[in-house]
Formats: structure tokens, C-alpha cells, sequence
């Protein structure tokens, strides 16, 4: 069994930063590539960022490019996603997901991701 637990949400004023942790435990996690997903009440979960297994390909949701930074530890089994420059309209559940396909390609899109942490929230005022 697959288990992800995000930390570090919270409520922040806009400019402001956040580090979300994403732990992981069950599988091998340095063969995982891992993503970061938000939701906002009445709408679709959204791509964020993704990483590769070792680190070395990231991806970006054009929403928070030069802002948010995906980075993994996979000696301590933890994905992170820094968030700079914060922005009220960067307020959602912020969800990490695991891929065990064995790919070792980031993915965009929900569906590619076969577990999910239960979400931490992160509110940004203005």
C-alpha cells in the first residue's frame, strides 16, 4: 500500500513564500516520477509541477513558472514544491501524486498518476 502525506500548507499574504512536503512510503521512490496538482472548490484538478525520478526533467504548469520549484530527496522518500511570489489566485488543495508505471517521464495530466495524498491547503490574501 501506497501512502503520500503532504505538509506545509497554510495561509501566507500574497509575495509570500511556502514549502509543501510530500512523503512517501510503501515502494521504491527513487523510480517514481512525481507531480503536484491544486483544486479550487467547483473545478478541475490542475497540473502544477512534475519531476523525474532522479530530478533531472522537470515540468511546469505556465501558471507558476519562475515562481514554484519541484525538487525530490529520494534518500529521505520526499518530493518538495518551494512557492515564491505567492499569488491569491495560487489558493487551492494542493495534492502530490505518485506514478508507477515505470516511466521515468513527468506527467501533466491526472490521470497518468495511479496514488494521491489527501491534500494540504494553502491561502494566499492580498
Amino acid at each position: 500500500q501506497v501512502q503520500l502525506v503532504e505538509t506545509g500548507g497554510g495561509l501566507v499574504q500574497a509575495g509570500g513564500s511556502l514549502r509543501l512536503s510530500c512523503a512517501a512510503s510503501g515502494r521504491t521512490f527513487s523510480r517514481i516520477a512525481m507531480g503536484w496538482f491544486r483544486q479550487t472548490p467547483g473545478k478541475e484538478r490542475e497540473f502544477v509541477a512534475a519531476i523525474s525520478w532522479g530530478g533531472a526533467i522537470t515540468y511546469y504548469a505556465d501558471s507558476v513558472k519562475g515562481r514554484f520549484t519541484i525538487s525530490r530527496d529520494n534518500a529521505k522518500n520526499t518530493v518538495y514544491l518551494q512557492m515564491n511570489s505567492l499569488k491569491p489566485e495560487d489558493t487551492a488543495v494542493y495534492y502530490c501524486a505518485a506514478d508507477y508505471s515505470g516511466r521515468n517521464i513527468p506527467e501533466r495530466r491526472t490521470y497518468e498518476y495511479d496514488y494521491w495524498g489527501q491534500g494540504t491547503q494553502v491561502t494566499v490574501s492580498s
